[in-house]
């Protein structure tokens, strides 16, 4: 993760229990302020018949667009580290089935990533295969079995629904050009060699109950940073690995993973467009990875305008300590992330770590004040949970596995998003970013219910048909 700075801010609160669940046979409401006075707390939501005033967010459940395949964090090394040996048993199973489950309090996390090997929130920097042998006979996935793959068991083991993605940090230090998995380039000769060691991946990952429905070949490919691995890879050079490489082999394996280009910022859209352009890539390519940390979210809508066969996905943003305000950074998270990057077609939404410790940490190298979904404390296991959990849990708490984003309109002062469930339950997400309350009508069909937003805060409604219909 590049660590330049952003207006997506952090602060650590303390949780509160959440009350209902979006199965709820009664229409209701729940809405985190910028002032923390409340966190997803319930509200009532009530529809009477006529039209919503001019002041009204519009929804239309007739005009659907992507399905989605939910929302979630990464569960990287040292996420997993933490919840495995810093934690009891006890605490290890309330937080699991409080992040992924839907039962009670839970958050309903659908998607999750995973590293292929080292990155800078792990241990150490290691590798899958150490040893310079282009038959890879040292492959090993040992170390992601220590903690990350149960980690993501028990996950899936919550939710089945979950899920998985992988994206590499660096290719063993021998295939590059630096010798060393911090920098460099991957050398063309050893091309095939990493499209098996991906291969053997997403194998051996899968036979330890782990499985890869997503792989970006590398993480942040325009970067190259000093203190931990990463690697630059180029257009032209990812579309000939892609195309005559890891496709054709995960092909003829019978592998259905399926690969996404770029995952990096929004600020170099050429980058995906030069590889979506090559022909014989492009049958390979699934869709775009995006992430945060430089340009503007609407730079996924014209990538997805020229390939409109592609998915998008948003899969990593961190908060940290370079924007310390609640209100300012969790309405940039809803407005951006939550609101943003599924309005500009993103079927799943990911923060970076799903936990850290209270030192930020551990890292090895890079980012030394990022923050997690939740920090765990090191010395007794208590959690806090973040502005990114409410941010998130607006949406994954709400939003299922195979919903469809439908229409929504809101007026000036207002941004939102709006889903439909597989049960046909309708989800709205409005958000005000303003200094003042504001009040308007949600309106779907001949009713609406009139609601009150407090300043910088978000409200997740959840109805059905029957409810706008009811008193009509």
């Amino acid at each position: 993760m590049s660590h330049r700075a952003m207006a997506c801010g952090w602060v650590l609160a303390a949780g509160l229990a959440l009350t209902a669940s979006s199965a709820t046979a009664e229409p209701g409401a729940w809405i985190t302020s910028g002032d923390r006075s409340r966190l997803l707390a319930p509200a009532p939501l009530s529809f009477t018949a006529g039209g919503p005033s001019s002041q009204a967010i519009t929804v239309d459940p007739s005009r659907t667009y992507q399905e989605m395949v939910g929302f979630g964090a990464s569960v990287t090394d040292a996420s997993a580290w933490l919840i495995q040996t810093k934690m009891s048993a006890a605490q290890r199973d309330a937080l699991m089935h409080e992040l992924f489950g839907r039962d009670g309090d839970g958050l309903g996390f659908s998607f999750t990533r995973v590293t292929v090997g080292a990155s800078d929130f792990s241990l150490d920097h290691y590798s899958l295969a150490y040893a310079p042998d282009p038959s890879l006979a040292t492959f090993s996935t040992e170390r992601m079995a220590e903690y990350v793959f149960p980690t993501v068991r028990q996950a899936l083991a919550i939710n089945p629904d979950l899920k998985v993605m992988a994206s590499p940090w660096s290719a063993p230090g021998w295939m590059k050009t630096t010798g060393n998995m911090i920098q460099g380039q991957l050398k063309p000769e050893f091309y095939p060699t990493y499209a098996e060691y991906l291969r053997r991946y997403i194998v051996e990952a899968g036979e330890q109950g782990v499985p890869t429905d997503y792989l970006s070949i590398q993480n942040e490919p325009d970067f190259e940073p000093d203190s931990y691995p990463g690697m630059r890879w180029g257009p032209e050079g990812r579309a000939r690995f892609i195309g005559r490489n890891l496709g054709p082999l995960l092909r003829d394996a019978g592998i259905r993973t399926r690969i996404l280009d770029w995952d990096h910022n929004w600020d170099k859209p050429e980058q995906p467009l030069g590889v979506l352009a090559d022909p014989v890539a492009r049958q390979f390519v699934a869709g775009v990875a995006w992430h945060c940390y430089a340009g503007d979210v609407s730079a996924q809508t014209p990538v997805r305008e020229a390939y409109p066969d592609k998915d998008v996905f948003f899969t990593e943003c961190s908060g940290g300590e370079w924007a310390a305000d609640f209100a300012d950074s969790f309405t940039w998270t809803m407005r951006s992330l939550i609101i943003g990057s599924v309005d500009n077609s993103a079927r799943g939404v990911l923060m970076w770590n799903l936990a850290l410790d209270e030192s930020y940490g551990p890292h090895a190298g890079g980012c030394s004040d990022c923050r997690g979904v939740v920090t765990i404390n090191s010395r007794t296991g208590e959690v806090q949970r973040n502005q990114e959990y409410y941010a998130f849990g607006h949406a994954s708490r709400f939003v299922r596995p195979g919903a469809r984003r439908i229409e929504s309109k809101a007026p000036e002062g207002l941004h939102s998003v709006a889903f439909i469930n597989p049960d046909g339950e309708r989800v709205l997400i409005a958000l005000n970013d303003g200094a003042e309350a504001k009040s308007f009508d949600i309106g779907e069909g001949g009713g609406h219910a009139r609601v009150e937003l407090p300043p910088k805060s978000t409200a997740t409604y959840v109805w059905r048909s029957q409810d706008v219909n009811r008193d009509n």
